[in-house]
């Protein structure tokens, strides 16, 4: 029943990655959908919200206001923790009763918890495997520009917000070179996938 980590900076190929996962037979998790979930209308979580950072936040269909609320505290990092105290631990609960729920579903599963704030915000958690997709910041810039259709500007702001690559290689278990083609990806995927029962004996040894 090995849980495990897959972690990357934005633009870093991290869904292809996962996608091919699922693919395999592995059960993914997506913190981002996590996020989402838990922020719905009614929740505890958009109410605290709310409460931190004005009604401005909140549409009047009763939805966050994500734009609003990314202008108010991106680039301040005291807003942005504030933040991340309320919606982190919202999260942690949640994915923990979703790897829960797969593994008593079925105890050989494999379960991929896609989670862009790994290092961040859950580094230290108990996983088989940490992966990290991984290409340099001028590719993930011009997949930015290219393919979502950001300015250069906006593109580096979103890259130079988030954690450093160094960090996140730096807790690698296992790095998927995503700067070439998607092909290459999926081969490297593929070997991670085949290589899984050695790769995670390695790592328990080194935490011995």
């Amino acid at each position: 029943m090995p849980l495990i980590a897959l972690t990357g900076g934005i633009a870093s190929g991290k869904s292809t990655i996962a996608a091919r996962l699922a693919g395999h037979g592995a059960i993914v998790v997506d913190a981002d959908a996590l996020v989402r979930e838990v922020q719905r209308p009614g929740s505890p979580v958009l109410a605290a919200i709310a409460a931190e950072f004005g009604a401005s936040t909140i549409r009047p269909d009763g939805e966050l206001d994500r734009p609003a609320l990314g202008a108010l505290v991106f680039g301040d990092p005291d807003a942005v923790a504030r933040l991340n105290g309320i919606v982190h631990p919202a999260v942690r609960a949640e994915s923990a009763r979703r790897f829960a729920a797969a593994f008593d579903a079925d105890p050989d599963a494999v379960v991929v918890y896609d989670v862009p704030l790994l290092v961040e915000a859950r580094v230290d958690d108990p996983w088989d495997l940490v992966v990290v997709a991984h290409a340099p910041a001028d590719v993930r810039r011009q997949r930015l520009v290219a393919l979502r259709g950001l300015s250069e500007a906006d593109a580096a702001a979103r890259i130079s917000s988030q954690v450093s690559d160094d960090a996140r290689l730096a807790v690698a278990d296992v790095v998927i070179d995503t700067a070439g083609t998607v092909e290459e990806t999926l081969r490297q995927v593929d070997g991670l996938w085949a290589d899984l029962p050695a790769l995670i004996l390695a790592r328990a040894s080194r935490d011995r």
